[in-house]
C-alpha cells in the first residue's frame, strides 16, 4: 500500500481528491494538510511513501514545503498546480520533485503517475514542460529584480530603501518601473509574477 501525504489549501479539492485516491487498491491517503508548514508537520508525524502538494498553498508554497519534507524525511514528491510557469519548473526540479502535474489531470491519470513516481520514475506534463522551452524573457533591470526580490520576502519599503542604501522614493520608482514593464496593478503582484517567471 502506497501511503500518501496529501496538501491542498481548498477543502472541498482536498477533500474530494482523498476520496478518490482512497478508492484505488494500491493507495491511501495517511495525512492531509492545508497548507505548507502543516504538510511538514504531517510528514514529520504520519508514515508517508509519496508526497502530493499544491504548488500555491498559503505561508510556504509546495517548493518550500518540498524541500523542508525531503530535509528530514527523503520521500518522492509531485507537485499540481493550476498556473505553471517556467520559473516556477524550474525551481520545482531543482528541488528534487519528482513530478508535475496541472490540476486538470484525471485522477485515474494522477493514481497511476503517483505509482511511477513511487517507483523511482518522474513525470512532467508535456504541456508545462513545452511552456518551459518557450519562458519569457527578462525585461526587468538587476536593481528592480533586487527590489522585487526583497517584497516578494515581505519586507516594507523602508526595509528595502535601508537594505539597498537609497531612498524611499527611489525604491518606489524602481518599484514603479517594474510595476508597468509587467503590466500588473501592485508591487506584490510585480513581485509574484517575477517569482512565477523564475527571475528573482
Amino acid at each position: 500500500m502506497i501511503r500518501i501525504l496529501l496538501a491542498e489549501d481548498e477543502d472541498l479539492t482536498r477533500g474530494a481528491l482523498a476520496a478518490l485516491l482512497d478508492l484505488e487498491p494500491d493507495l491511501t491517503v495517511t495525512a492531509q494538510a492545508c497548507d505548507g508548514p502543516a504538510a511538514v508537520r504531517a510528514a514529520a508525524d504520519h508514515p508517508v511513501d509519496i508526497a502530493l502538494l499544491d504548488l500555491e498553498m498559503p505561508h510556504l508554497d509546495g517548493v518550500g514545503a518540498a524541500q523542508a519534507i525531503r530535509r528530514r524525511h527523503p520521500v518522492p514528491v509531485v507537485l499540481v498546480t493550476r498556473h505553471a510557469r517556467p520559473g516556477v519548473l524550474r525551481r520545482a526540479l531543482a528541488a528534487g520533485i519528482q513530478g508535475f502535474v496541472p490540476k486538470t489531470t484525471p485522477a485515474t491519470r494522477l493514481a497511476d503517475i503517483l505509482r511511477d513516481v513511487h517507483g523511482g520514475g518522474r513525470y512532467i506534463d508535456h504541456r508545462l514542460a513545452t511552456h518551459a522551452l518557450t519562458e519569457t524573457p527578462c525585461p526587468l533591470t538587476p536593481r528592480e529584480l533586487d527590489v522585487l526580490r526583497a517584497v516578494h520576502r515581505g519586507q516594507p519599503i523602508s526595509a528595502l530603501a535601508e537594505q539597498h542604501h537609497l531612498a524611499p522614493g527611489t525604491v518606489r520608482n524602481y518599484l514603479s518601473g517594474a510595476i508597468t514593464k509587467l503590466a500588473v496593478r501592485t508591487r506584490h503582484e510585480a513581485a509574484r509574477r517575477a517569482w512565477e517567471e523564475g527571475w528573482i
